[in-house]
């Protein structure tokens, strides 16, 4: 039987961030929040029941990330996208935000270069600045069509004897692409040539539509592993952001051993005890589930896309190969990028990223979060027709 996605658990009584922050972002309460990268969608029961069973314990203490839960990672990475690796390549990170930092102080110095690709998920440039790295930008390309892809030539043009890390989004947040495995050899023999490590984000490498197929970067040849270290998890795929668990894959010793210096300044420990639990269910029992969500969310997205396409001058909705983030192109509106955000706020009372917080690439776009319930998509559907009817 389907799961049903038509309505979710109303948050706006709870710590929500995006519910929380509005007032303090937006100026308002009264706006839907699509903006935040986690659904507005309940988080399974198979996940929940486990957590009230570890719950029947009465003793919440400090625990030890089971075998078994990384276990249950390693045979889904291996069935779902062909990845296989050891147990003893994994690291436990609380966020893929703070593995990349790790990965930034363990393969780089002050002033030495990290590569980005914008537009890209803020943290990735503000990591790199925040801790004194020379901010390389490879901006990726854009078609007539919308469809972006690496600038190769940029890319190497900017590389110097001082650039050390590269930091690749796949699939891109936000621009919704997965990368074709072409695509990836080709940043891959960039990086082997020059000697860069590849910090690969695939926090959504399960959110991918047909016949689109996720490669992790990893996996490209026997060369790719010994450069590569790959942030994936279940917080984006299951709606378990709350949850604070995550992982790195690190195949290659010395790779790993200098990470492990990094990492252990920091003290990341083994995380929450429900944590680990809700991992190893996720992992164990989330097949038929996400493949109803990413039916559901892709009629989501068509429902945009077609109100895109009643409003062609005004709106272009870029094409979606993965993740829950629609990026558009509002242009045809003739805002300049505080205007249009006031737009979406004002008149079609949605909170959105603005496409600037992405980089000076991202001008003239917002992005939204179309992970939500069937119920709460009619009504951002109403919200931005009305508002566009008026331009």
């Amino acid at each position: 039987m389907p799961y049903d996605f038509s309505r979710s658990a109303c948050r706006k009584d709870t710590n929500a961030e995006k519910y929380t922050l509005r007032k303090k972002l937006f100026g308002t309460d009264d706006v839907e929040p699509v903006w935040v990268a986690d659904m507005d969608i309940n988080t399974p029961d198979f996940v929940l029941n486990a957590v009230k069973k570890r719950l029947e314990h009465p003793i919440i203490g400090y625990e030890e990330v089971p075998d078994s839960a990384f276990n249950a990672q390693r045979a889904w990475m291996s069935e779902a996208h062909g990845f296989k690796f050891e147990l003893e390549d994994i690291f436990y990170s609380h966020s893929v935000v703070a593995s990349m930092a790790v990965a930034i102080e363990a393969f780089s110095k002050e002033g030495e270069g990290v590569i980005v690709q914008t537009p890209v998920y803020s943290p990735f440039f503000h990591s790199v600045l925040g801790l004194d790295r020379e901010l390389i930008k490879n901006p990726l390309k854009v078609s007539s069509e919308g469809v972006y892809s690496f600038d190769i030539e940029d890319l190497k043009s900017k590389i110097t004897p001082n650039t050390k890390l590269l930091l690749l989004c796949s699939p891109h947040n936000p621009v919704g692409r997965v990368w074709k495995k072409e695509e990836l050899e080709a940043i891959l023999e960039v990086c082997l040539e020059h000697n860069i490590v590849v910090f690969a984000d695939e926090i959504h490498s399960d959110l991918v539509y047909a016949p689109n197929k996720h490669t992790v970067f990893a996996t490209l040849s026997e060369r790719a592993k010994k450069i590569t270290l790959t942030a994936i998890g279940v917080g984006k795929t299951f709606n378990m952001a709350g949850f604070s668990m995550s992982s790195v894959v690190i195949q290659d010793e010395d790779l790993r051993n200098r990470f492990k210096k990094a990492y252990k300044r920091v003290h990341f420990a083994q995380g929450s005890v429900l944590s680990h639990v809700a991992y190893e269910s996720a992992y164990k029992d989330g097949k038929e589930w996400l493949e109803d969500l990413k039916v559901h969310l892709y009629k989501n997205y068509e429902m945009l896309r077609t109100l895109c396409q009643t409003y062609p001058k005004l709106l272009k909705i870029t094409p979606i190969e993965g993740t829950y983030l629609a990026w558009l192109d509002c242009s045809g509106l003739n805002l300049r990028d505080k205007k249009l955000r006031e737009f979406f706020i004002q008149e079609a009372k949605l909170g959105l990223n603005a496409g600037i917080s992405f980089g000076k690439e991202g001008s003239g776009y917002m992005r939204l979060n179309f992970a939500v319930s069937r119920e709460k998509m009619l009504v951002i559907i109403k919200n931005l027709d009305k508002a566009l009817s008026l331009k």
